[in-house]
């Protein structure tokens, strides 16, 4: 089974660069989509050509903002939206699906802002969300998925030194909350395959970062550890454009 996730920074725009075609071709068996920038018709719209899929939508009250959508060919036994908390549940940013074996959720994690002015909320969402990843875990296994908006360590940016404890997505307070995923026994999927390689999901747009590979690893598979078993593969399509992000991709024994 080939799941692919991707932040794709406006799917009305991304629609225009070839996406559609993108995706039949990587032809995934679940697409997970971050940032859609649209509403719930909006996105069925843009995505109405790619009827093999199940369309799962979650958007944000804010139009054009956040947004969140899950497309799939296996029908999920039960989906959800949000954490359940009113305070994270007016952007759209959860979709959980229910499969037989493990539970699939899709998330697009705050930003905490160029001058981190939404540090503190950041804070409190990483509490909240892995309370809510714990809740599903006592059923059974859990996959996340999505723009997590921190680099983890230092392998995880090109340029460390001068982005931590003074840029958004490496401050000390957000490493502290993907420590707690992991030490939590959620995986980070691709560096346990991958404990040396470097590679980027995510470029600026300003300076040519993307051509220079000036870039951040912000978007990931978690999976429970009592999973890993059934993990083939995991990998970062960094040749595939059309966002800032490029999507991220598992392969499970299904």
């Amino acid at each position: 089974m080939k799941l692919i996730s991707w932040n794709v920074n406006g799917v009305r725009a991304i629609a225009k660069k070839g996406f559609i075609e993108q995706i039949k071709q990587l032809d995934p068996d679940i697409l997970c989509l971050q940032e859609t920038k649209a509403q719930n018709d909006q996105v069925s719209e843009t995505l109405q050509e790619l009827d093999e899929y199940q369309l799962l939508v979650n958007s944000a009250v804010k139009k054009g903002y956040s947004g969140t959508a899950i497309l799939t060919k296996q029908k999920p036994l039960n989906v959800a939206y949000d954490i359940g908390i009113e305070e994270h549940d007016q952007e759209g940013r959860v979709i959980c699906a229910e499969f037989s074996t493990h539970y699939l959720v899709t998330v697009y994690t705050p930003n905490s802002g160029n001058e981190l002015k939404r540090l503190s909320y950041r804070q409190q969402w990483d509490r909240d969300f892995l309370n809510y990843l714990k809740k599903l875990e006592a059923s059974k296994p859990v996959i996340v998925c999505g723009d997590l908006n921190v680099a983890h360590q230092d392998i995880d940016l090109a340029r460390p030194k001068p982005n931590y404890n003074k840029s958004a997505g490496f401050m000390q307070e957000e490493i502290d909350g993907i420590d707690n995923l992991t030490s939590s026994n959620f995986l980070d999927t691709f560096r346990h395959l991958n404990p040396e390689t470097v590679k980027y999901s995510w470029w600026s747009y300003r300076a040519g970062a993307r051509a220079r590979n000036v870039g951040w690893r912000i978007d990931y598979f978690l999976c429970s550890s009592s999973f890993i078993d059934k993990v083939l593969n995991a990998e970062i399509l960094d040749q595939e454009m059309g966002s800032d992000h490029c999507p991220v991709l598992l392969e499970l024994d299904a």
